[in-house]
């Protein structure tokens, strides 16, 4: 295996464990607010978006409506679909079942491991290990924390949200060595922080996202051609 391949492994697991860990708070919140079991597993199953699956059972357990809470996490699931056209030249289009398969896998932490890989080979191993990692890692502790309940008491004592920010962090820290990247990292950050107190869980990404798509196109302190 090459030494690009390598850090491509070391990348997606390094970002899909911690990830796929916290997916106990999201079994246990579930339970807490009203979804059995199975209803809890078989939204991480099918759904498989952290932040749209949060945002559901955030809606619920505060006494939301049926509908209110699948707008909201349509809302917040609607992000996919960006990630989805800049990974299609990483994952191809052929053939069809793995185009279903990528579009499943396609979420925050598959797309960022992904671009942040030389382009190739490195990109589609971040990926699809990422994606794949997450999924059954993710499902996985969704039953265990769904099953174990107010056994585990509140997850964030054990720090795995803070594991996953950090594995983040940890992808985009190589990535700001010029000016326009740091703009955007820095007008995103500011953005999601301000927005935080304000807005359901989430939301505050959609806007952070839309402000970073608004600095890129614009080229705010990016480099120009003479």
């Amino acid at each position: 295996m090459s030494p690009t391949d390598s850090a491509a492994w070391r990348a997606a697991l390094s970002v899909a464990l911690p990830v796929a860990a916290y997916g106990i708070s999201f079994g246990a919140l579930s339970v807490a607010s009203g979804l059995d079991v199975w209803q809890t597993s078989v939204l991480s199953l099918l759904m498989f978006s952290g932040g749209s699956q949060f945002a559901l059972i955030g809606v619920l357990a505060g006494g939301g409506t049926g509908g209110a809470a699948i707008a909201g996490a349509a809302l917040l699931g609607a992000r996919n679909s960006f990630y989805a056209m800049r990974m299609a030249s990483v994952v191809g289009r052929r053939p069809i079942w793995r185009t279903l398969v990528a579009a499943h896998l396609t979420i925050d932490e598959s797309t960022a491991v992904a671009i942040s890989q030389p382009p190739g080979r490195a990109q589609r191993i971040g990926f699809w290990v990422t994606g794949a990692a997450i999924f059954i890692g993710w499902n996985a502790t969704t039953l265990a924390g769904a099953l174990l309940g107010d056994l585990l008491g509140d997850p964030r004592a054990y720090g795995l949200d803070a594991a996953a920010a950090a594995a983040f962090v940890g992808l985009l820290w190589p990535r700001l060595h010029a000016r326009q990247p740091i703009a955007v990292a820095v007008a995103a950050a500011v953005v999601a922080t301000a927005l935080t107190p304000a807005l359901p869980t989430g939301l505050p990404v959609l806007a952070a996202a839309a402000v970073a798509v608004v600095v890129g196109l614009t080229d705010w302190l990016g480099r120009r051609e003479p």
